[in-house]
Formats: structure tokens, sequence, C-alpha cells
């Protein structure tokens, strides 16, 4: 199975993260950041992927922060050599008013472009800039590309819960078993 587990301790924070990418949706997840909570929910019952998260730290930025180094990093490890997972994934993710697209390459290579813009700078008490800073380091720990569009909408809940939700379509898209070989021309990702 594509399992793996990660901690991380510093002197602001202390996370706990496992991932199954052949799960259920099943997620346990604690970062003492509710409305976070609530988005990595989605992302894990979206996905398909069962995911354990227990964070604490001194601050939202530390646990947002580290959450995303780590669950990066369990997502690398549990896919391995990437042999005969399908690669690219993407979605368009309706909610009410707002419509969000995502698409994702396990490439091997980091970059982001979250095109998705709040107008608040809290959504449901979290900083929405952590949203972007969220993607930026899951892609990069990840070794993964990330692009969103908010295609339509204005409630701001919305859209951050649509951007995780299309996240999570085109990572269960992505991280699917399609063959057996590298899908890459140069034979590794």
């Amino acid at each position: 199975m594509r399992k793996a587990t990660a901690e991380r301790k510093t002197k602001e924070t202390e996370i706990k993260v496992t991932v199954n990418l052949d799960g259920k949706g099943r997620s346990d997840i604690s970062t003492t950041v509710p409305f976070f909570d609530h988005l990595l929910d989605s992302l894990t019952r979206h996905s398909s992927f069962d995911i354990k998260i227990k964070a604490t730290g001194d601050n939202q930025h530390h646990i947002i922060e580290d959450v995303a180094i780590v669950l990066g990093q369990v997502l690398a490890e549990a896919l391995g050599d990437k042999k005969g997972i399908a690669r690219f994934g993407f979605a368009a993710v309706p909610m009410d008013d707002v419509l969000v697209l995502t698409a994702v390459d396990i490439g091997g290579r980091a970059y982001c472009k979250n095109g998705v813009r709040f107008r608040w700078k809290k959504v449901e008490g979290m900083s929405s800039q952590m949203v972007d800073h969220f993607l930026e380091t899951l892609a990069q720990e990840a070794r993964l590309n990330i692009h969103t569009k908010l295609l339509d909408g204005r409630d701001e809940h919305h859209k951050a819960e649509a951007l995780f939700k299309s996240l999570a379509v085109a990572l269960k898209m992505a991280c699917a078993r399609t063959g057996s070989g590298v899908p890459s021309t140069k034979g590794v990702i």
C-alpha cells in the first residue's frame, strides 16, 4: 500500500501526519485551527485518501505552514517511485456561486500558481493569505505543479472550500494507478 507517516517537532509546532493514498477518504484531523480542519477534511474526503493530522503550535501561521511541509513530505513518500500513476489530474468544482479549477502535475518539479484571491483578510477566523502559503509549501515539499483559477463567485468560505475540494479531486486523479511504468519521457520523475 502507498502509505507514509512523518513527524516534525520545532520550538514552534508539533506535527504528525499519516497518509494512505489507497484509502476510503477517512479523516482524523486536529490542528487547533477549526476552518483549516474543515478544509483538510474536505481534501481528505474528496481525494479518497485516508489522512490523519495532529498539529499544535504557537500560532496559526506556523501550524498551517508546518502541516503543509509534513503533508507534502508524506505525499511524496507515499507515491514512492511514481510507477503506474496517472501523473496529471484536474477538476472543476462548483460550490453554490463559486467555481474553481485546479490542475496538478506530479512531475517532480515544484511550482504553484494560485488564481483564487480573497477579498477578506480572514475567512472563518483563518488568515486568507495562508491558503496561498499552504498551497505553495505543499507544492514545494511534494514536488508538485499546482495551478488554480477562480472561474466564478464571491463567497469567501465557498472559494476556500471549492479550492481544497478541487485540489483533492485533481490529486486523486493524478495519484491513480493507470499503468506500470513511470509516466515521463525521461523515464523518471
